[in-house]
């Protein structure tokens, strides 16, 4: 039996209920802000968007990596650093249906 995980066999949908009762609301007010009013720029990818950030807003994209994932495993998470205080780039990536996925979510939040 093959148990392969790839991007595109992992199910497109999220379950707050792998976030703590106590944590899920808090969560969602720090990934609105993190999507919608932090970013500095937002880059359309191939499979996804990237965000940069100014770099003090590093703790706050690791403590939302730390839970987003374990609600949405389908994202990809790529997070970089750049040098003296430079940018930070959050990229969301993922299979097919994550970048559309991705854009919904956008739309509605931005209208």
């Amino acid at each position: 039996m093959d148990t392969t995980t790839t991007p595109d066999t992992i199910p497109l949908a999220c379950d707050l209920g792998a976030i703590e009762e106590t944590e899920r609301r808090p969560h969602l007010a720090l990934a609105e802000r993190l999507l919608f009013e932090l970013p500095q720029e937002r880059q359309e990818l191939a499979d996804g968007y990237a965000f940069r950030f100014t770099a003090d807003v590093y703790p706050l994209l690791a403590d939302y990596i730390s839970r987003e994932r374990l609600c949405c495993p389908f994202f990809s998470f790529e997070l970089e650093v750049t040098p003296q205080q430079g940018p930070v780039w959050l990229r969301l990536r993922g299979g097919e249906g994550v970048k559309e996925f991705l854009n919904s979510q956008l739309e509605v939040a931005l209208r």
